[in-house]
């Protein structure tokens, strides 16, 4: 019996030391904690997910805290930690300075600050912060605060974040499509999700065709982004600014970020999906030209990438494409480092560091540093992890390989070598012979000399590949426009403009004949 007991005994032990680290997510030494309680009136139901805490030295009162980059005048530090079954009334302390960015809570001046928690119940937070379903706390004003003091903040998860996607209504069309090749890939129901806008004339015309242009967004845009500009395009062509044309506006959001309509290992067969079913489909449904010189592809940044790999890759499908700052098209310069040839992702062979965000001429923001917050943030969504879900193979443990390893910036060579099958650049050389005729006159490409992320520099390179290789490009360096004001001056217009003159060709005009 008292060997029974002594084994019960040290059962209880231990189960109740399990639960107090599971209550837990701290570490020795003397600093500030934070301790979260899931508040009752948020229902019955524990939650789990990715607690992440975020404290910000802004001056003016928030009403909710956001991930910086380095664009704004204050600093904002976020740590994070994973709960596992957080029942409603009770309560978890984090450490922040475990797993932080830009560096440990306790590193942080003493001064005015601002916090707020986030539980990331899907573990998307790295994608587009806050999404449906997503609990949070108020912003709660911490003044003369001491990171580095020993004190426990009280935070109160009270409020989930909710849907907000506007209503469709004619002339535009909520777009629901079950892919068989991708459900087949996964092994259950996958849908292409997007907004089809009718061009105003559409009903009025029954026998007419317009050309189709194929829109899909940048890296982070939730689906209330892609209804709204949809509504854009249709005021636009509405007014008379934008020619009439059929716009599929098209969602790449999946759970690795964007899968940018490329097949690939880990997030399935999007580009087949796409040039195989959905437009087959949609050409059967609505009136659209339903021949190359009728498909047109545009898009931003990652957006901008995809809209450049399928022009490439299904050159005869496509008559034109129109990427704007496309996310790097030449694997020399991965926004800094040459991939194939570089050792590091963080420093260049002095030493220094590869810089990624630049803000008003200023490099703000390094590589190291960007890393350094996705990883806080979380492994799934964030904007490098995705290009692993599109460029990498799987690794051991069934999730894509890493380019690089996360504490040093050391370059996988053999996942590097891998991501060439994707350099858009390399592709062009490996299969001139047979892009040059396909691809005469068909890549539009727009960036600004002040690219946000230096998108500016693969450009270059991917210029100097076409003109090298015969290949007649229109590669277009706005002077002085950075990632987000490159459409200030009527770029979209532009586009819109350049497209129609390729499927409607204006007439020309006859010649006068001189006087004899």
């Amino acid at each position: 019996m008292k060997r029974h007991f002594r084994v019960l005994q040290l059962f209880s032990i231990l189960v109740f030391l399990t639960a107090i680290a599971s209550a837990q997510i701290v570490t020795e030494g003397q600093h500030v904690r934070f301790r979260v309680t899931l508040s009752p009136e948020l229902g019955n139901d524990a939650a789990s997910g990715r607690l992440i805490i975020l404290l910000s030295n802004q001056k003016e009162p928030a009403k909710i805290l956001e991930p910086e980059f380095g664009f704004r005048d204050f600093k904002v530090w976020i740590a994070a930690g994973e709960v596992h079954h957080l029942a409603p009334g009770s309560s978890v302390e984090l450490d922040p300075d475990v797993l932080a960015s830009p560096e440990a809570f306790s590193h942080a001046p003493a001064g005015d600050y601002q916090a707020m928690a986030v539980l990331d119940v899907n573990h998307h937070y790295a994608y587009a912060s806050l999404e449906p379903g997503d609990l949070r706390s108020a912003v709660i004003p911490l003044k003369h605060f001491d990171p580095a003091s020993q004190q426990v903040v009280d935070l109160s998860l009270t409020e989930r974040t909710h849907d907000s996607h506007p209503a469709l209504t004619p002339p535009l069309y909520l777009l629901d499509f079950s892919s068989p090749s991708l459900s087949a890939f996964f092994g259950r129901s996958i849908h292409m999700r997007g907004v089809v806008v009718l061009p105003p004339t559409y009903a009025k015309y029954k026998g007419r065709r317009f050309p189709t242009v194929y829109w899909t967004h940048g890296f982070s845009a939730p689906f209330r982004y892609i209804q709204q500009l949809a509504a854009n395009y249709s005021k636009g062509m509405s007014d008379g600014k934008l020619p009439e044309m059929i716009y599929v506006l098209l969602d790449e959001e999946c759970p690795g970020g964007t899968h940018e309509f490329a097949d690939s290992v880990n997030n399935g067969p999007w580009g087949k999906a796409l040039t195989q079913e959905l437009i087959p489909y949609l050409e059967h449904k609505y009136r659209m030209d339903a021949k190359s010189s009728g498909r047109f592809l545009t898009g931003h940044s990652s957006g901008g990438w995809a809209a450049l790999w399928l022009q490439v890759t299904y050159p005869t499908i496509f008559g034109g494409s129109w990427p704007t700052s496309p996310d790097p098209s030449d694997f020399r310069s991965f926004t800094g480092p040459n991939i194939l040839k570089d050792k590091n992702f963080y420093h260049k062979s002095d030493g220094s560091k590869w810089m990624l965000i630049r803000s008003n001429g200023k490099d703000v923001t390094s590589l190291e540093d960007f890393v350094r917050m996705e990883r806080v943030m979380g492994s799934y969504g964030g904007q490098i992890a995705s290009f692993e879900w599109v460029f990498s193979p799987r690794g051991p443990d069934g999730r894509p390989a890493q380019l690089f390893d996360r504490d040093t910036g050391e370059i996988h060579p053999d996942v590097a070598q891998a991501w060439e099958k994707y350099d858009i650049s390399a592709i062009l050389r490996a299969g001139a012979s047979k892009l040059r005729p396909l691809l005469q006159d068909k890549i539009h490409l727009t960036v600004g000399t002040a690219d946000t992320f230096h998108l500016d520099e693969p450009a270059l390179l991917l210029e100097d590949t076409l003109k090298e290789l015969g290949i007649r490009a229109h590669i277009n360096f706005l002077p002085g426009k950075n990632h987000f004001d490159l459409y200030a001056d009527g770029l979209r217009e532009q586009i819109a403009k350049e497209m129609e003159d390729v499927a409607r060709p204006p007439r020309a005009k006859p010649q006068r004949t001189k006087p004899h």
